[in-house]
């Protein structure tokens, strides 16, 4: 049986991490994703699925992505059932990711979002169809793809040498 599920779209709110009683992270997420096509009025619409990813991804997502960020994400689609106050049954059907990919720098994310101000309703259509498209606002040539700066200076504020013995080594 196959079950993938791959999708790019944009978060529709900051991801909602949260932990169960073991201990373990899930982070919630609405993906919008644009229809391939135009309604009768031309304009383009967009699903909003619902996702879940857990563990480290999600405290990842959680930690660098934010509302209307741009996300790859792959995983499957699942069903579950449960009984609510009133003692009705619901269901849910829900992608569980597996993994995602963050489809643009963080300098156009905030470029994007000081522009825009606000989401209005229209906001997840896709005003920039090719999302790899010249996004490096630097005065270098354009290699097509988006222009992701490192910081190389050290996190730690330390010097390079680690004084570990090798018996404190976990292999």
């Amino acid at each position: 049986m196959i079950n993938n599920v791959v999708l790019v779209g944009r978060l529709t709110k900051d991801p909602d991490l949260r932990y169960t009683a073991s201990g373990s992270a899930v982070a919630t997420f609405t993906l919008a994703v644009n229809r391939n096509f135009t309604n009768q009025s031309g304009e383009r619409e967009a699903d909003f699925i619902n996702c879940v990813i857990w563990r480290k991804p999600a405290e990842t997502m959680a930690n660098y992505a934010r509302k209307g960020t741009l996300l790859g994400v792959t995983g499957r689609i699942q069903t579950r059932s449960y009984e609510n106050q009133q003692g009705q049954r619901v269901y849910v059907t829900e992608v569980v990711a597996e993994n995602f990919q963050l489809l643009e720098s963080r300098t156009a994310s905030e470029q994007r979002r000081s522009s825009e101000g606000g989401y209005s309703n229209n906001s997840f259509n896709n005003s920039n169809s090719n999302s790899f498209g010249n996004q490096n606002q630097s005065s270098q040539p354009s290699t097509g793809m988006p222009n992701f700066d490192r910081d190389t200076s050290d996190p730690f504020g330390t010097d390079s040498s680690i004084d570990i013995s090798d018996d404190d080594l976990p292999f």
